[in-house]
């Protein structure tokens, strides 16, 4: 990004496009900069979309860029390894660990120079929860101002999973949930972005099934690693995950070394949280916990 875009970009809260070569792999995204922020948000999208999810085409008021960036948060949406940019390079994407070098490089890459207030605060939709608990967990992760993990279950609602059973449902050999449960109810969405073809994408090769994206093992060891606040947000007509009040209250009790963690059911919210006509009352429960998690910070450094 050159000076004048990042000039642009901070005085009239407009996101721009990022490209940064991280190994030779180009990864892309949006980045919404302040001048002195309180801190900084790194998002990360779910499957079959890009860092557009988070600043919708045609709907600046769903906007988390622009609705943190006024509030003064920076924010980072990253394309994750796979898609936008790095579409073009797939090579050894289906390694867990080439996709979080991949995305700790892009973080560093994009936010190079730029001021990171009391650190980076990780949000993630749906899929993207992946990669962001791995994120989280990792050593390099272990200063992060916080997890938020929306729109994301360990298991499928059985309507769902039926579905997915009685369908075969496939795609590149691999089974997939059928679309149209990711945008139910209806009512809960403008009518332009239902089915997502503003801000859709093709998967890239490497990505499964979404029910063994969190097989029991691998989540809990992950949450368990986990040393930062952690919010879990679920839309209350939440169409393609359980979340029931004993799914969500298991899936919490993961995070075993999280000094906090908080269950948020978001009102009139489907999967798509971000997207929908209740996306601004999500965005701003969201930068509440980030404060939260800010403030806790500052008194800790103090």
């Amino acid at each position: 990004m050159s000076l004048s875009d990042l000039e642009t970009a901070i005085s009239g809260h407009v996101p721009v496009p990022v490209v940064a070569d991280v190994g030779g792999t180009p990864m892309s995204g949006l980045l919404a900069p302040v001048a002195a922020p309180r801190a900084v948000l790194v998002a990360v999208h779910g499957g079959g979309t890009t860092s557009a999810y988070f600043d919708c085409p045609g709907h600046p008021e769903l906007s988390l860029l622009r609705l943190a960036t006024r509030l003064g948060y920076t924010v980072l949406a990253l394309d994750r390894p796979g898609y936008g940019a790095s579409a073009a390079n797939p090579e050894g994407l289906a390694d867990p660990a080439r996709r979080v070098d991949l995305a700790f490089g892009a973080i560093d890459a994009h936010l190079a120079g730029l001021d990171r207030g009391a650190g980076i605060f990780l949000v993630a939709h749906s899929a993207g929860s992946e990669i962001a608990l791995r994120l989280a967990a990792d050593p390099r992760g272990a200063n992060l101002l916080g997890l938020e993990i929306g729109g994301a279950g360990r298991e499928l609602r059985p309507e769902v999973q039926a579905d997915l059973e009685n369908r075969a449902v496939v795609v590149a050999g691999r089974p997939r949930v059928p679309a149209h449960w990711l945008w139910l109810p209806n009512r809960l969405y403008p009518p332009d972005i239902l089915g997502g073809k503003p801000i859709g994408s093709p998967r890239p090769p490497h990505e499964t099934d979404p029910a063994a994206y969190w097989s029991k093992d691998s989540y809990e060891s992950l949450a368990a690693r986990v040393r930062g606040p952690v919010r879990l947000t679920a839309g209350d007509h939440e169409s393609v995950w359980r979340n029931d009040a004993e799914h969500l209250a298991a899936t919490t009790a993961a995070f075993t070394n999280a000094p906090r963690t908080i269950v948020h059911l978001q009102a009139d919210a489907g999967h798509n949280l971000s997207i929908g006509h209740t996306a601004r009352a999500y965005h701003l429960g969201l930068l509440a916990f980030v404060a939260e998690c800010v403030a806790g910070a500052e008194l800790r450094a103090d």
